[in-house]
């Protein structure tokens, strides 16, 4: 858990504005479409901060911010593979080089992104999708 949490300039200090901007879009994405508990802590290695939407002690995804960076990280866990797998062709290039290369660990495969701007926003959604099912309409 953080002391305090970071507040808007505190972010657009560390991120820059237009990385604070595809933020706050990520952020209003989810938002919009799940329903969650959100939880701010400090980042593990080289993040400054960590943001999670969490809902009943399950992690949908995490946000994660460092100066002029930002990640988006979702854990898929066996059949959350098979099911991307199975419709990968539904995905950009980008986002399937980024899932082929991610680590699988005991506990799922931690599929980390950068993003720069809103261009794998699309992706993202039908990734969350595969996690969990949006509880907002």
């Amino acid at each position: 858990m953080l002391d305090k949490i970071p507040n808007d300039k505190e972010m657009t200090d560390l991120l820059g504005q237009p990385l604070y901007n595809v933020w706050t879009e990520l952020c209003q994405l989810i938002d919009t479409k799940y329903d969650m508990d959100t939880l701010w802590n400090k980042g593990y290695r080289e993040w400054v901060y960590e943001y999670k939407y969490r809902r009943g002690g399950k992690t949908l995804c995490t946000l994660f911010a460092k100066e002029n960076c930002i990640g988006f990280m979702i854990i898929f866990g066996k059949d959350e593979r098979v099911k991307f797998e199975a419709g990968r062709e539904n995905y950009s290039e980008d986002v399937q080089k980024i899932y082929d290369e991610a680590t699988t660990y005991h506990d799922g495969k931690w599929i980390m992104f950068k993003p720069v701007d809103t261009s794998m926003f699309n992706d993202f959604s039908q990734l969350l999708g595969i996690k969990r099912r949006p509880n907002r309409k």
